[in-house]
């Protein structure tokens, strides 16, 4: 696939743009600072502003997908949504976060005592854009969120798929690495199991 990636240099990001390229897709980096995208055959490298609409438009223009992942503090994301539908693009998959999944029912884990301070207005952020992503009915959409713990560590290929709920393993712990998150999220683009849903990834 063609595949538009905004954010590949980024602490996700830049795990996606390698699982993709290992899989011989062709990528286009849309990034601030196109240096710290490593030379490679599969990836076209350009600068992208994000927050200007029509930038994003052209950007995103003849390609079969793209996927989203950055922090979204101060973003508008009706005009974003409104940008790639003016794009033509067929696909949009959004890296999110861990806040708006359920430890309990009605209970998110933003909402918890343990959650830090510092997060929330990150976490805030981006329930607001699946907020927003949920009101589109006109948009073949996907919002991934990670564990609650999401750092490097292995390539395994092998963990688990929930929906709302925050998965935690036999110890209670919720975590997945940046690179088997990049594996669920090239799955799911080349399987396309979701559509116009959230999903969530854990060991």
């Amino acid at each position: 696939m063609k595949i538009a990636l905004i954010g590949a240099s980024g602490f996700i990001g830049q795990h996606i743009l390698q699982e993709a390229i290992s899989r011989q897709h062709q990528v286009t980096a849309l990034v601030r600072d196109t240096s710290k995208i490593p030379q490679h055959a599969s990836v076209s490298t350009k600068t992208l502003d994000s927050h200007n609409s029509a930038a994003v438009t052209a950007a995103f223009a003849g390609h079969d997908a793209a996927i989203i992942s950055f922090h979204y503090l101060n973003v508008d994301f009706q005009a974003l949504i409104n940008a790639v539908k003016a794009s033509g693009i067929k696909r949009l998959l959004v890296v999110g976060g861990a806040g708006s999944l359920e430890v309990a029912p009605g209970l998110r884990v933003i909402d918890t005592p343990d959650f830090p301070e510092e997060w929330k207005a990150i976490a805030q952020a981006a329930i607001g854009f699946l907020d927003a992503l949920r009101a589109e009915k006109n948009l073949d959409w996907v919002y991934v969120s990670p564990s609650a713990f999401i750092e490097p560590g292995q390539r395994t290929g092998k963990f688990r798929i929930g929906s709302e709920q925050l998965l935690v393993d036999e110890k209670g712990e919720s975590r997945i690495s940046n690179q088997d998150f990049a594996v669920a999220v090239i799955d799911e683009l080349e399987q396309q199991q979701h559509r116009q849903q959230r999903f969530t990834v854990g060991y």
